[in-house]
C-alpha cells in the first residue's frame, strides 16, 4: 500500500512517529497513559508539520480520559471553506482496531458512510491499519483516513449540492 502513495504523502507519513506501547482503553492505568501520552506526541508532531508547511486542516481534544475525542476539521474547495465537527470514540480492542470517524452532520448526505456518519474507510484504511497496529494511532487515522476521505467526499457533495460552506 505504501508503494502506491504519492510522494507527499509518504513523506507526511514518514515524519509522524511511531508508537510503541501497545496498550487500549481497558488496560492497566499506566500502560493506557503512556499510550496517550505517544498518541499526544504523534498528534502534536503531526498538527506542527500541518502548521508549518501552511496546511493545518484539523483541530482535535481529548473527552473521557483520552476514550473520546472530538474536533474540527476542513477542507477547502475551489477556495471555499467547508468545515465539520468530527468525533470518534476509542474501540474497546484498540490498537488493534482502528477507530472509526465519525461527521455526524454529514451522515446521509454520501455513500461512502454509516449509520452515525461514520465515515466507511474498510477498503483501504483497514487492512492499512491491521497490518501496522500497534504503531500507528490517532494521528494515522486523521492523515490516512479522515484526510483522504474529505478530498474524495467533500468535492462531490459540493457538486451534488448537498453541502453548503457555512458562513
Amino acid at each position: 500500500m505504501a508503494e502506491s502513495w504519492d510522494p507527499k504523502t509518504r513523506q507526511t507519513v514518514g515524519k509522524i512517529p511511531l508508537l510503541t506501547e501497545n496498550a487500549g482503553p481497558r488496560d492497566a492505568k499506566e500502560k493506557w497513559d503512556a499510550r496517550l501520552k505517544q498518541e499526544l506526541q504523534a498528534l502534536i508532531t503531526y498538527i506542527q508539520m500541518n502548521k508549518d508547511s501552511d496546511t493545518d486542516w484539523f483541530t482535535i481534544q481529548p473527552e473521557d480520559g483520552g476514550k473520546a475525542w472530538k474536533g474540527k476539521c476542513w477542507y477547502v474547495h475551489n477556495f471555499i471553506k467547508y468545515e465539520f465537527d468530527f468525533r470518534f470514540d476509542v474501540p474497546a480492542t484498540y490498537p488493534a482496531v482502528a477507530p472509526e470517524i465519525e461527521l455526524p452532520e454529514l451522515e446521509g448526505k454520501t455513500a461512502k458512510m454509516y449509520r452515525g456518519g461514520k465515515i466507511c474507510l474498510t477498503i483501504h484504511f483497514k487492512p492499512l491499519w491491521a497490518k501496522n497496529s500497534p504503531h500507528f494511532g490517532f494521528a494515522h487515522a486523521l492523515c490516512l483516513g479522515l484526510a483522504p476521505w474529505l478530498a474524495a467526499e467533500v468535492p462531490y457533495m459540493v457538486e451534488a449540492g448537498v453541502i453548503q460552506p457555512k458562513v
